[in-house]
């Protein structure tokens, strides 16, 4: 390894969330110091991931396959559909089960100063989901689990505007959730209340 490759490294490190220059320095020599036992199989699982996962064709879940295991089990419940920001919340909503319908992936929140607008979030993708739920079924529930931020708050107004004239309920996560909160920093208890008590939209 020369020494570009090892400041490359470093600097890839650095880019995580929550490792600094310091932290992806430590990371670094201690990968280097344990190379056969977290070096090499971190390579190869990082190359595993990055060739064979992808977004789930239906709600952008993580996958190996064209749909995810969520999306592919008849045991969910297809009449509640829980809309989340990131793949990380819906792991959240996953590990505290209190849930068990289907969910969909936006893959951030409505902010033009970073660029993203609905098109970059789908918007059009979970419209079309929505209506081809409210099709099959007489009575559905559109959860919108986005963070209790500005931005977050944005986001489900937006989806709430777009999905109004379904025949669809839409309604929002509740107590539990502080202002400013991000769903994969909470508690299952937390998060288990706020599903309890969602409010309906509008």
């Amino acid at each position: 390894m020369s020494d570009d490759s090892l400041q490359n490294l470093i600097k890839r490190l650095g880019k995580l969330p929550g490792l600094g220059p310091r932290s992806a320095q430590r990371a670094a020599l201690a990968l280097i110091k344990n190379k056969e036992r977290d070096m090499l199989p971190l390579a190869r699982a990082l190359y595993d991931v990055a060739h064979y996962y992808k977004p789930c064709v239906q709600c952008n879940n993580l996958t190996e396959l064209d749909k995810c295991l969520i999306c592919n089990d008849p045991r969910r419940d297809e009449t509640r559909l829980c809309v989340v920001e990131d793949v990380s919340d819906l792991w959240a909503m996953e590990r505290a089960g209190v849930f068990q319908g289907k969910y969909f992936v936006l893959g951030g929140n409505l902010n033009i100063m970073d660029g993203r607008g609905p098109t970059e979030l789908g918007i059009e993708k979970l419209v079309s989901y929505v209506t081809s739920i409210s099709a099959l079924h007489n009575a559905c529930e559109i959860i919108l689990a986005t963070s209790a931020t500005v931005e977050g708050q944005t986001t489900a107004h937006y989806i709430a505007e777009r999905l109004e004239g379904l025949s669809v309920t839409l309604s929002r996560l509740a107590h539990g959730v502080p202002v400013g909160g991000e769903l994969n920093y909470l508690d299952d208890g937390t998060l288990a209340l706020a599903m309890k008590a969602r409010t309906p939209v509008g």
